[in-house]
């Protein structure tokens, strides 16, 4: 997939339900959690790379559910029974007789449901991330006067940061991408867009409601029980609880305990969740084949290089200075979509002649020619195809030591950009990182002294003003026999904080 598929529309109780179908091979309808819109979902790297894996080896439905996404966002939301006929007014307008369902987080119960209505039309049943109810059963405490206190303050707080820069949502369901800035500074646009603060009112209670427990007997198909062991949102007990339920009556029923903690499915490792639904649904798991970035390899630490089959890419072979700046901007931003109306005005500032849209093109076209496709376009936007190219910048970013990310660093981000307002993000963002596992380094005893002398000086180099790597330099030059060294360190410090009125620490202080 490129682009997303086209968002469709079926009729259920009067209102309208947006979907979309991709994919090729048995058919899988998704049930919503909570709130989504399927659609903008698709602008995520992250999110589309688990589309992509899922159109492998199925023929995927989704929708967003009444209330939320595309669908009809009236308050009226309906209850879990209603939601039943919204999933088949879904497959009815597809044509579809039956499918697998794969319900994920508030979309178990509505799954579970469906299967036991219309037994006929399910051919399997996914459960992620659930269970056959969404709330645990009244406790003597719950009705203590504090508790409900303190219960409905964090439900305030959560709905009232909804779509904000301070979403509380991905510290709880996927902390991994909480610390990702491109993930994290997109998300509450699409919360915005999955949701409003109203709606999440409503889908708090009705969740609170939800218990199919009781329609667990009337399953008649094999299930998959997913769960990652240490889930923050809906404990694993659940799931242990619906197996075990589901057991006793006679149901051919698999349970998988996966690592990690996130509740959402495109969270930590995606590719487990997709190898057991796979294997649940065609009895086996295809291999992957070899993504087009072992071909395809971008460099932009240290210096701006593109190398195919590791031939670097001539110059002359551009045609323009603008495509190499084109593809500069797109490995910014890392896959992520960057308005056409942005890369016009950076390419051709304040030119407003006619016809920019279609010199754009020529541009992409250039681009394309060298990485062989690796850009992907639709109307509004451009996006670096991180399935298709090997970047330096995203692989170095998710290196999680800072042994690692010391002995990794090639450089300053895309030194040629150095004064483009565009480039100073993510150049920050890299040193950034690069000097908290350096300073990490220098300060842990048992470190390589050859390892923080090396990162020391890289740091100085990048900004000679960071009094504390100048000190940190002098420590470990001393300590490791090199007295030499060590003053002319302490005479590049002196003359670094006189530029910036600050008072240096004499040697013997810093070396005593």
């Amino acid at each position: 997939m490129t682009i997303a598929p086209e968002i469709k529309f079926a009729r259920a109780s009067a209102s309208t339900i947006a979907y979309m179908t991709y994919g090729d091979g048995p058919v899988v309808c998704a049930i919503p959690p909570m709130a989504q819109n399927v659609e903008m979902a698709w602008e995520s790297p992250v999110i589309r790379y688990m589309f992509e894996r899922f159109a492998s080896f199925s023929r995927q439905i989704a929708f967003d559910k009444r209330g939320t996404g595309m669908s009809d966002r009236s308050l009226n939301i309906p209850g879990i029974d209603e939601r039943v006929d919204e999933l088949r007014a879904v497959m009815d307008a597809e044509e579809v007789e039956s499918a697998w369902l794969h319900g994920l987080s508030e979309g178990g119960p509505m799954a579970i449901m469906f299967a036991a209505t219309y037994p006929d039309r399910v051919n399997g049943l996914i459960l992620e991330g659930t269970g056959a109810r969404m709330w645990s059963d009244p406790k003597p405490e719950d009705d203590d006067p504090e508790n409900v206190a303190a219960q409905q303050q964090m439900r305030q707080a959560f709905i009232d940061a909804w779509g904000t820069p301070d979403s509380l949502s991905l510290s709880l369901f996927a902390p991994s991408l909480a610390a990702d800035p491109e993930f994290s500074t997109w998300w509450p646009k699409y919360e915005r867009n999955a949701a409003n603060r109203d709606a999440l009112e409503t889908l708090f209670d009705l969740m609170a409601e939800m218990d199919s427990r009781e329609a667990l007997p009337l399953i008649r198909c094999p299930v998959l029980i997913l769960h990652r062991r240490d889930d923050r949102v809906v404990p694993v007990d659940y799931a242990h609880e619906t197996h075990r339920l589901l057991e006793h009556a006679g149901v051919d029923v698999q349970l998988a305990l996966l690592d990690g903690d996130a509740h959402y499915s495109f969270a930590d490792d995606v590719d487990a969740n997709i190898d057991e639904i796979e294997r649940f649904i065609t009895g086996r798991v295809s291999p992957r084949s070899a993504q087009r970035a072992s071909a395809v390899e971008i460099k932009t630490l240290g210096a701006f290089d593109v190398r195919i089959d590791g031939v670097s890419v001539a110059t002359s072979d551009w045609g323009s200075r603008r495509a190499r700046t084109l593809l500069q901007r797109l490995c910014a931003a890392r896959g992520w979509p960057v308005p056409r109306d942005e890369l016009i005005e950076l390419l051709w500032p304040g030119d407003t002649s006619p016809r920019l849209s279609a010199r754009l093109s020529v541009q992409l076209s250039a681009v394309r020619r060298v990485l062989n496709g690796g850009v992907i376009a639709d109307r509004s936007t451009v996006r670096l195809d991180t399935n298709a190219v090997s970047l330096d910048l995203t692989e170095w970013l998710e290196l999680d030591t800072h042994e690692a990310t010391v002995a990794g660093f090639g450089g300053e981000f895309l030194p040629d950009a150095r004064y483009d307002d565009w480039a100073t993000p993510t150049r920050v963002q890299v040193q950034a990182k690069f000097a908290d596992a350096v300073h990490a380094l220098a300060d842990d005893v048992d470190a390589a002294n050859t390892v923080v002398i090396d990162g020391l000086t890289t740091l100085l180099a990048l900004d000679p003003y960071d009094e504390r790597a100048h000190t940190s330099l002098i420590r470990r030059l001393a300590d490791s026999g090199h007295p030499g060294a060590a003053t002319s360190a302490h005479d590049a410090y002196c003359a670094a904080m006189a530029e910036l009125g600050v008072e240096p620490r004499p040697y013997g202080e810093l070396t005593s």
